[in-house]
């Protein structure tokens, strides 16, 4: 019995110390478990403060055209007038702007950290482009150049700054009853037909009065060229026998050469400083269809199909055949003796003016008849044909020996510097 009472007084013992060491484990773990949480936690993590603050400016929600997203919109897009922010749950009273070419928002005035915005962006219809001129708002969309264009009363209400393609890249060019393309230079004013794909800007002639109509917007009248019954008349520049010759002046060049000569190249003054010599004049001799003849054939120009055709489909692009330059260049063919021409029919067409169809509404419209510098035929019966701004607005044609008006069209550098803001009261001013 002694023995028994002795064994289950050593199973009671053994308990005991298996619970002792149980404990004693436990407390090791935990001491060196707790012992590297405190040294941890008494590293410094920087030598300096911690910056962290709350987001300056939180953009709640992202809308883009009807759509909820994470991120900002890139691309053409324009931030809505349903856009705001609120601060400390109140109406921020901010102004929110969007910057298309930076893809940048701006806040103003900022005054509260944590500032929440609302943000509505939708496809936007327009592009803000940095030119000589300064930054200018574009219209993407493009026009229907089979209708007219004014603000009202026209075929459409396509007025503003258009994008199209020229040789050199994009080109910016004013359609419509525009005010905001008015240039004093030189002592006469002139209105911004498109800054070209270069960068130049482009003027035509509007004379010593912004506000000048019919002559008094021309530099008086001339004949395209005296003589008539060739082909070859049609030419800015032409020789005899051959469609893109360049050795002689037209009877509107020599017109055109002179008052360069009087009126910008002049002693004493520094105009000449701002002309660019490279841009060129196009006066597209290319065939609508045919052989080429110098007599004795009817011949259509390209001017017939892209302007007087049912397709209206003008076009800014011109070949080294049918660029005149003042420069030597690969650009054009080099044949002015003066950096000086005039519009061209596609450019019209451009700005608003249609075959046919008055507009006295548009910014070309002057009240009284122009050249420009297109061909449109030649016909079996002798008579060289150029297209011409009429009367009332209206592109039609014109035997080269009639007398309308002439509005030279010069180009200014891309890097001249202006002051201004284009409007009648306020117009660039070269510096």
């Amino acid at each position: 019995m002694k023995f028994e009472v002795l064994k289950k007084n050593n199973l009671k013992r053994n308990i005991v110390i298996g619970v002792f060491v149980v404990l004693i484990i436990s407390a090791i773990i935990l001491n060196f478990s707790s012992a590297r949480y405190r040294s941890t936690a008494s590293v410094p993590i920087v030598d300096s403060e911690v910056n962290y603050v709350r987001p300056d400016i939180n953009a709640v929600a992202i809308v883009v055209d009807g759509v909820s997203t994470n991120t900002m919109p890139e691309g053409n897009y324009k931030l809505l007038d349903t856009s705001y922010c609120t601060a400390n749950g109140e109406d921020a009273n901010v102004t929110l702007s969007w910057d298309q070419t930076a893809q940048a928002l701006s806040v103003t005035p900022f005054t509260t950290r944590g500032t929440k915005c609302y943000l509505y962006f939708e496809t936007s219809t327009t592009k803000t482009v940095n030119t000589a001129l300064g930054e200018i708002e574009v219209n993407l969309d493009t026009p229907d150049f089979s209708k007219t264009s004014c603000s009202s009363g026209c075929g459409e209400a396509t007025v503003g700054i258009y994008e199209g393609e020229d040789s050199d890249g994009a080109t910016y060019y004013y359609r419509g009853d525009v005010e905001n393309n008015y240039v004093s230079f030189a002592g006469f004013y002139w209105r911004i037909i498109r800054v070209n794909g270069d960068g130049s800007i482009r003027l035509i002639y509007q004379g010593t009065s912004a506000t000048a109509t019919g002559d008094n917007a021309t530099i008086g009248g001339s004949a395209f060229n005296r003589s008539y019954n060739r082909s070859e008349y049609v030419g800015l520049k032409y020789t005899e026998g051959s469609q893109y010759g360049t050795n002689e002046n037209s009877t509107i060049y020599t017109a055109l050469n002179t008052w360069y000569e009087e009126n910008i190249n002049i002693e004493d003054e520094e105009y000449t400083n701002y002309i660019d010599t490279n841009a060129g004049f196009c006066g597209d001799r290319d065939l609508q269809f045919g052989t080429w003849s110098s007599t004795g054939r009817t011949i259509y120009y390209v001017a017939y199909g892209r302007i007087a055709a049912s397709n209206k489909s003008p076009v800014f692009t011109c070949s080294t055949n049918n660029l005149y330059t003042a420069t030597s260049s690969n650009k054009g063919n080099k044949s002015l003796s003066s950096p000086i021409g005039l519009i061209t029919a596609d450019e019209v067409a451009y700005a608003g003016g249609v075959w046919a169809t008055n507009n006295t509404s548009y910014y070309l419209y002057t009240g009284s008849s122009y050249w420009t510098m297109s061909p449109y035929y030649f016909s079996d019966a002798g008579f060289a044909n150029m297209v011409y701004v009429y009367l009332n607005g209206n592109l039609t044609n014109y035997s080269v020996n009639n007398v309308p008006g002439v509005r030279p069209v010069i180009n200014l550098k891309a890097d001249t510097l202006f002051t201004g803001s284009g409007t009648i009261s306020d117009p660039f001013i070269p510096v």
